[in-house]
């Protein structure tokens, strides 16, 4: 089931925060919506499942207008919003099995799904413990695992990996990567590079309400950057700055010093920062940090 936005627009008072977003999310895509904080990723994905009203703009999922058929888009939708919002006086199998009851699933559907779910996050052996015994990338696995009780089509992650360890992040990951294996589609706003770039086969770069720029991940960072960067520092800008422009690469401050873009197949310029008095100096893959500063001026993590 396609997911089509349409020029959207919201204003608190006078201020627009998001501002003509359009954008498609086919069957079984990962679509990644990157963007440092402020960005408006959460209120553009409050918009799409019907949580935040378009001050202009519409949403359709399939043949339901998201903004006048709640009912029936909220049968075909999972939402995981930043906050856990557990219940902690449930525990875990019961946060699943009463929020079933939205649904209209009780008695032994209601057991039977949650316990598929608690197998599936491998949270079996937590089912009769309540939620506050669980790490934070628990707790982010049963959160995912409820707005998945009523098998929705399309589901959506607004950053969900913010402020779990290494460890967690990445089987939140597989999680994510199951998602799609069987035949979810994902839309997922994060400020994390890696996350972006592993997970989504389709990225949207939002700066101050605006979509600046989209493609896959090797796609962006080949166009708008290419294969390989430098980092200096130690040196005068000027001195960085006379060999850049006149080989008419992209180069900016980062940091303590500078990133320059590296000419494929040409190791001039590289030979060329060799020769500087730096006191360090790297080369390395290009990746989407370097994206987000060329398209916008500003660090993802900012």
């Amino acid at each position: 089931m396609e997911l089509v936005a349409q020029d959207l627009w919201k204003y608190y008072k006078e201020r627009a925060v998001v501002q003509g977003v359009s954008l498609s999310l086919q069957p079984g895509e990962i679509l990644g919506l990157l963007g440092p904080n402020g960005a408006g990723k959460t209120t553009t994905v409050g918009m799409l499942y019907g949580a935040v009203i378009p001050s202009r703009g519409f949403v359709h999922i399939g043949s339901y207008h998201v903004h006048r058929h709640g009912r029936q888009v909220r049968q075909i939708l999972g939402v995981v919003t930043q906050e856990d919002n557990l219940d902690p006086d449930f525990t875990v199998l019961e946060n699943l099995v009463f929020f079933a009851h939205h649904y209209k699933m009780t008695g032994r559907p209601a057991q039977r799904r949650a316990w598929e779910l608690l197998e599936q996050a491998g949270l079996t052996a937590y089912a009769h413990q309540r939620v506050d015994v669980l790490s934070g990338g628990l707790k982010r696995r049963l959160v995912l695992s409820r707005a998945l009780v009523h098998h929705p089509k399309i589901v959506f992650l607004d950053e969900p990996t913010t402020g779990l360890d290494p460890d967690a992040r990445q089987e939140f990951w597989r999680s994510i990567s199951l998602l799609k294996q069987a035949g979810c589609s994902v839309l997922l706003t994060t400020h994390y590079m890696d996350e972006a770039q592993r997970l989504s086969d389709r990225l949207l770069l939002l700066q101050k309400g605006v979509i600046v720029d989209q493609g896959t991940p090797a796609d962006l960072i080949q166009r708008i950057i290419g294969v390989e960067v430098a980092e200096i520092e130690g040196v005068e800008r000027a001195a960085v700055q006379q060999l850049a422009e006149p080989a008419g690469v992209w180069w900016r401050p980062l940091g303590q010093g500078f990133v320059v873009s590296l000419p494929a197949q040409d190791d001039r310029l590289w030979q060329a920062l060799q020769g500087l008095k730096s006191t360090r100096l790297s080369r390395r893959q290009a990746n989407l940090e370097d994206v987000f500063l060329r398209l916008t001026g500003q660090e993802l993590a900012d």
